[in-house]
């Protein structure tokens, strides 16, 4: 609405500026005292019209534009020199400032300046100096328009790329935690394929259910960068209210996980960034574990406590590889730093000397995403 509101008021300021430039111009020409050749007085006419005509299109062709204005501006100052100031040329000074860099505004700004110096030699010297001052402000209204059009599409591209950033990640913990979880349940399903169906089966359901989720969660993060296309109802944003359903496939790949909450129920209200982060740590972390430790158990404990929200991942896996719990699971932990960090949090992560892994972060509640 907004935007269809200003198009027509644009068009008619476009329409005013160059008829009135156009005429006045035309009008100062003709009211030279001057006695002058007939044919050069019609061909000041022609450029002044000819410099309101083309002001219409200063916005999309500003160089050019301001060559005309130049060259027609020359030749009326020439026929009428009482004129001053050359208005087109400031209008067309501004348009090009506000649409070009530096580089390319300064040259004419420069040429403009050079024209209306032209002033003391057929005008005072107060009314000179007068007119040299307005290219120079002109020039600087339309380098302010333009800096700040540069500032918001640097913010606005600033703003994507955050947005890309953010999604990568989430790609990132959906598919890692999903497969390495398909991949481990499909190996026991083939393990116990033959002496024990039932358990088999069930291994496979599981994987029919981390499938589903892990499509539904694709489906939910790509609905961001594409409008969706069918009716399909939206699946619930991942959050700690869902630690539930997060550990079930492991518990079904063979790891069993303990969840304790302390200072926050079961369906406690948090801060959606810091909901979704937490709930992502606590999954990479299980995936990690999962993945590379070689783990039996593992202990999560969620705790909100002194306006931190505090995450303890426990394992009693090898807990070798410096930076993760495994051989591969240093990215994963950058992964869980970056998302701490970003909401103003810490995360350690390391072995222990008895044996296991840790992974701890602690969250500041009143961080907004």
């Amino acid at each position: 609405m907004r935007r269809s509101s200003r198009r027509p008021l644009q068009r008619i300021t476009d329409v005013a500026v160059s008829l009135v430039i156009g005429l006045y111009l035309v009008a100062l020409v003709m009211d030279e005292v001057v006695p002058r050749p007939g044919p050069l007085v019609v061909l000041g006419m022609i450029a002044g019209a000819a410099q309101g005509a083309a002001l219409w299109w200063r916005r999309s062709h500003p160089v050019t534009v301001m060559a005309i204005a130049l060259a027609g501006g020359l030749l009326v100052h020439f026929l009428a020199p009482q004129g001053i100031f050359p208005f087109a040329g400031l209008v067309a000074i501004g348009s090009l400032a506000a649409a070009r860099p530096p580089r390319v505004s300064l040259p004419a700004l420069a040429a403009l300046l050079a024209l209306t110096a032209l002033n003391f030699l057929t005008a005072s010297s107060g009314d000179a100096q007068f007119a040299m001052a307005f290219p120079v402000v002109a020039w600087a209204l339309g380098e302010i328009v333009r800096n700040r059009r540069v500032a918001i599409e640097q913010e606005s591209r600033r703003a994507v790329s955050e947005e890309q950033a953010r999604i990568a990640r989430e790609l990132h913990d959906v598919i890692a935690h999903s497969v390495s979880v398909i991949v481990v349940q499909a190996a026991a399903a083939d393990d116990v394929f033959d002496e024990h169906p039932d358990q088999a089966r069930a291994a496979l359901r599981s994987i029919e259910a981390t499938g589903r989720e892990a499509l539904g969660e694709l489906r939910r993060l790509l609905a961001v960068v594409r409008p969706d296309t069918d009716d399909e109802p939206r699946h619930p944003r991942p959050g700690l209210d869902r630690l539930g359903e997060l550990v079930e496939p492991f518990l079904a790949a063979g790891l069993e996980v303990a969840v304790r909450r302390e200072g926050i129920g079961a369906d406690g209200a948090l801060p959606a960034g810091i909901d979704l982060s937490a709930y992502r740590i606590v999954q990479e972390a299980l995936t990690n574990t999962l993945r590379h430790a070689g783990a039996g158990r593992a202990e999560v404990t969620v705790r909100a406590a002194s306006g931190m929200l505090e995450l303890d991942i426990l394992d009693d896996g090898r807990g070798s590889g410096g930076d993760g719990s495994g051989g591969g699971a240093g990215h994963g932990i950058a992964g869980m730093r970056e998302r701490a960090a970003m909401l103003g949090g810490t995360l350690d992560a390391g072995p222990l000397p008895g044996g296991g892994f840790r992974v701890r972060a602690r969250l500041p509640l009143g961080a907004s995403r």
